[in-house]
Order: structure tokens, then sequence, then C-alpha cells
């Protein structure tokens, strides 16, 4: 079993990290992915913290669109943060969270437009897999993609929370889609029916821990151990083999963010 997205190297989890990593690996997780923001020193500092005591974990990083009016004046600085943290991660594999997000509109949209662009063309050039941030936002982010990848980008569409047609429409570009806790809440209908038609081989499960703990953890800090949850939903959703279905999502891991 994987958790393809948490903030393991967040504040929320500094002062009892070890104890979550052990419910972790208890609960069966292989490994992870954890994200650093690019302009968060101390998550990288925790991130030291991570991987001694999870040596497997794996990491992106990247600049979230909430923070993209940070380069406002300049763009490409946030394409050139993000290209240093990752000399400095060597277990990074991705490139992420990144993307828009007109919910909160914490930057200004051109601005948060330019910053996922140039670190699009960085993962581009790297090879490297990207995790999409995208809320209230879809038809812009899907457009830049397109335009951006050439044909070569592949990533994830991290937290995904749509529909069928949402979910037809980001699996039209190749990519994969992660499944979070939401999908556990009594009014996700429309979620776990589209839950239930992605592919086998594009399909992810995550927490984003410590956000939107699954039931019966709802309004709790969530965590990667909580990830079970998710994949027992989708096992009966998918009537397979819970065990089956975790081997498979560890494949689909493994093979888009090359952990080895």
């Amino acid at each position: 079993m994987i958790d393809s997205h948490c903030h393991l190297a967040g504040e929320a989890f500094a002062q009892d990290l070890d104890a979550v990593i052990t419910r972790a690996r208890d609960a069966g997780l292989v490994r992870c992915l954890v994200i650093l923001a690019a302009d968060e020193n101390a998550e990288f500092e925790q991130a030291n913290r991570v991987s001694q005591a999870w040596p497997d974990v794996r990491y992106a990083v990247g600049v979230h669109p909430h923070n993209a009016h940070k380069f406002a004046d300049g763009p490409e600085g946030a394409a050139g943060l993000t290209a240093n943290r990752l000399d400095l991660v060597p277990s990074a594999r991705a490139i992420g969270e990144i993307g828009l997000d007109y919910h909160y509109d914490f930057a200004p949209r051109d601005v948060q437009q330019a910053v996922f662009r140039v670190q699009l063309q960085l993962a581009r050039a790297r090879d490297l897999p990207v995790v999409i941030h995208t809320r209230e936002a879809e038809d812009d982010t899907l457009r830049i993609i397109a335009e951006e990848s050439q044909g070569t980008l592949q990533g994830v569409f991290h937290c995904f929370s749509g529909d069928s047609d949402a979910a037809r429409r980001a699996l039209s570009i190749g990519f994969h889609l992660s499944i979070p806790g939401i999908a556990t809440f009594p009014k996700a209908a429309a979620l776990r029916e589209a839950a239930r038609q992605v592919p086998d081989d594009r399909l992810l499960i995550e927490t984003d821990s410590p956000y939107l703990a699954p039931i019966p953890y709802r309004g709790k800090r969530n965590e990667p151990a909580y990830v079970l949850n998710v994949l027992n939903l989708l096992a009966e959703l998918r009537q397979v083999d819970r065990a089956s279905l975790g081997a498979r999502l560890v494949e689909n891991f493994d093979r888009l963010f090359s952990p080895i």
C-alpha cells in the first residue's frame, strides 16, 4: 500500500513524527510521496528527519499556487528555486504540488498561471512527473498542461474530487488520478462513481495528511496510516481483493515516481 500525497515534513507532525511513521508502516504502507514546499525552509529540515525514520519515502518539490504571489515580479524564480531544492533532495522524484487555485485566489490568476508554466517547463526539461493541484480552475489547468506538455509530461491530479466527466478529462491527457479520503464522505457519491471507473493502471490513493481525514476520523488530524480506509473503500467499490488492489497501487506509484 502507498500514500501518494502527504505532508509529513510539515509542522503538524513535528512533535510525534516517529510515532506517525511507525503507525503508517504497521498499517502496511511500503512508501509514500511527501510534498515539500520549495519556499519553506523548515520543511526541508524536517525532511531529513523523515528520511532517517523512513528511508523508502520519496519527495515532490514545488511552489504551491497559494504562494505564487512571492514570484509576481519574476515567475522564473519559482522554477529556479524548485530546481535548486530538487538538487538538494536525492530522493525527490517529482515536481509538485503545482497548479492553480481559483477558490482562494491567494495569488493573482495570471501570476499563478505564469508560475505554473515555468514549473511545468522545468518538469519537462528534467523528465520528471508533476503533482497537480487544481481547484475551481480545471479548464485553465488542462489547457496550460496541454500547451506546455509537448506530449511528454506525466503526472497525477492529486486529491481528485470531481465527477466522472472530470475524471475522463484528466485521464484523456494520460495523467493518473489520486483518490483522497473525501471519497468516504457521505455526500461524495459522484466521486465514488468516478473512482470506480478509473483504469487500474492510472489509479492512486492518498491522505493529503494532515488534511481531509477519512471517515471515521473526519475532523481529526489525518495521517498516512489512514489511507487504509481509502483502500478499503475502493476495493469494495471496484469489487476486487484489497491486497491485490494495494499491490497494484504500489506498482502504479513505482512506475510513475521511479522510487528505486
